[in-house]
């Protein structure tokens, strides 16, 4: 990660523990596209938060986060939002799936509950670890070169593409 990176501060928008996939994507508006879905994302929880959140902002929550039904556009609408990452002490496997698939960073840290809501934070995703404005750094779980590359693409299909890419034009060479 390039210095730039490093010093990017994130604002941080906390939730509480056990966060649901309806809370992200109503089930009332999953007859929509993910661009409407979007705005109704948290608001039984936050109900500024879609209209708010702004382009590299990132959520901290409690353990348990993403649970409920397998919906991928759960994670889908917080890359719709600009989220950077979402960053808890633990996560529902489905949504951690999901969220990687669509190119959502996920970190995993065991004190993100004693970050603030609105703190900023620089996010170093080699080491990986969380620099608060303050100085202090929250260690995070190694997150597999895998799943960083698919965050990098920006999700699993973006990825295959780019692999297909690269194979036909060496098999052309």
């Amino acid at each position: 990660m390039s210095d730039q990176e490093l010093h990017r501060l994130h604002r941080v928008w906390r939730l509480g523990a056990d966060i649901d996939t309806d809370a992200l994507a109503p089930g009332h508006a999953m007859k929509h596209g993910i661009d409407r879905i979007a705005q109704h994302c948290l608001e039984a929880i936050r109900p500024e938060f879609a209209r708010e959140v702004q382009a590299g902002d990132v959520i901290v929550a409690g353990p348990n986060f993403g649970i409920g039904s397998s919906r991928e556009q759960a994670a889908a609408v917080l890359v719709q939002l600009g989220v950077a990452a979402v960053i808890a002490p633990s996560y529902s496997g489905l949504f951690f799936r999901n969220a990687f698939n669509v190119g959502l960073l996920l970190l995993t840290c065991a004190e993100a509950e004693s970050l603030h809501d609105g703190e900023r934070i620089a996010l170093d995703i080699g080491t990986p670890a969380l620099r608060g404005a303050d100085g202090r750094t929250l260690a995070c779980e190694p997150v597999p070169g895998f799943l960083t590359e698919m965050v990098e693409a920006g999700g699993l299909l973006p990825l295959l593409r780019r692999r297909m890419a690269a194979k036909k034009e060496a098999d052309a060479v």
